[in-house]
């Protein structure tokens, strides 16, 4: 069953020491966004990331960044809500988002047709989403913290 929540994992890795984000071309709609999924059952969305790493990426990864960036999506892009078992008055299910590095090349499934590593800016300007662009800026500045020290 369908959980009443959303993630959203960014792929990164470092380029000559500067960090490159994976963005990916949805099969369906053609928008360029990161790996995003609903969670299953009792998944917490630390779980549900993971699962959603592995089945569009083709990857398994043991370490994710929690990231504070979070934002709600509305229940109406969901196609087959009226099959979930979610209240009648939820109108809005929160969306958790996460950073990942990607150690290993990604595989991807059939919801992708391609993908493009690129930096902070280029990767900004094609998602399509606010709630990507957030918190591709949010792993950004983590990361350019982190390499300072």
């Amino acid at each position: 069953m369908r959980a009443p929540f959303q993630i959203l994992a960014i792929p990164y890795k470092y380029v000559q020491d500067i960090p490159v984000y994976c963005v990916l071309r949805r099969s369906d709609e053609g928008q360029w966004q990161f790996i995003a999924g609903g969670g299953e059952d009792n998944e917490t969305p630390e779980e549900a990331a993971k699962r959603e790493i592995e089945e569009e990426g083709g990857i398994s990864i043991s370490n994710m960044i929690l990231l504070k960036s979070m934002c709600f999506v509305p229940v109406e892009i969901f196609p087959n809500r009226q099959l979930y078992d979610w209240d009648d008055d939820m109108y809005v299910v929160p969306e958790y988002s996460f950073g990942f590095e990607c150690t290993k090349e990604l595989i991807l499934s059939h919801e992708h047709t391609e993908f493009v590593w690129l930096r902070y800016e280029e990767a900004r300007e094609k998602l399509q989403w606010d709630s990507n662009k957030t918190a591709l800026y949010e792993l950004n500045c983590i990361l350019q913290r982190q390499n300072k020290k």
